[in-house]
């Protein structure tokens, strides 16, 4: 079987092989992402752009409407499409290692991808997942604080900072939060890149997904903290530096991934 980077998809006709992550290997990651989003810095930012409007656009929604408790429920789980956002960045790092033009008009030739059909699959289950947050992030509130919504952002941040339920709350939020994070972050940080990568089926990319996450668990969760808190300082203020954020972390993921996983063409 050929191989044509221009057109084609990495051949998957042998089983896939994992390795073993150090935390060298996330350093490197992190550095060859900021390498090559500084070469490319204004083409990316005008795509990076995209993901702050809609940050933006979800807090002008929620102030002053009965959906204001669930403001940073929304906001924090906008975390979980990140991996489906960026895969036009996978799509740019791809044409770029393979010596293709990768302008910013090419973030959504990932269209074209062989196995665009499992990242369309995939894609709908991650929104699924974000809903079924929001959702749990919902009935949180409501166990503790009832179906009454505050009449304003001063009175929903005291509620919320200045009474012992609040911080019962944010405890119990957090802590569900979490856990539909490593559910997204075992899923989605190897499958979503390889499935830019290969002409693979959406199945066998989240197995490759999880056997990466499952052999590498300590190193992939320091990973997850390191974007968590890179997309938490990018959202301050306004969600503005997600438009720098955004396509470093993209272009990192990745590098982690090519370093996951074999790549034999």
């Amino acid at each position: 079987m050929q191989f044509s980077p221009a057109t084609d998809a990495l051949p998957t006709s042998e089983p896939i092989e994992i390795r073993t992550l150090t935390a060298d290997d996330l350093r490197a990651a992190l550095s060859e992402g900021y390498a090559d989003f500084s070469e490319k810095r204004g083409d990316i930012l005008f795509a990076g752009l995209l993901y702050p409007v809609i940050g933006l656009v979800t807090a002008i929604v929620t102030l002053g409407s009965p959906l204001l408790p669930l403001l940073f429920p929304l906001a924090a789980g906008l975390s979980l499409l990140g991996p489906l956002v960026s895969t036009g960045f996978y799509e740019l790092a791809r044409r770029r290692e393979a010596g293709l033009d990768s302008r910013w008009n090419h973030f959504l030739d990932v269209r074209k991808r062989p196995s665009f059909d499992g990242i369309l699959g995939l894609g709908v289950v991650l929104i699924v997942l974000f809903f079924v947050w929001v959702a749990c992030a919902g009935l949180i509130y409501t166990a503790f604080f009832g179906t009454e919504v505050p009449p304003s952002l001063g009175s929903f941040l005291a509620q919320i900072f200045g009474t012992a339920e609040g911080w019962a709350m944010i405890v119990v939020g957090n802590l569900v939060g979490l856990g539909f994070a490593i559910l997204v972050l075992a899923m989605s940080a190897i499958s979503l890149p390889m499935l830019v990568d290969r002409d693979i089926d959406m199945g066998t990319a989240i197995a490759t997904s999880l056997r990466v996450f499952r052999r590498n668990r300590g190193v992939m969760l320091r990973w997850g903290a390191i974007v968590a808190a890179l997309l938490l300082i990018g959202s301050i203020p306004f969600f503005l530096g997600l438009a720098f954020v955004l396509p470093w972390l993209g272009y990192a993921t990745w590098h982690l991934y090519t370093k996951s996983v074999e790549r034999a063409r």
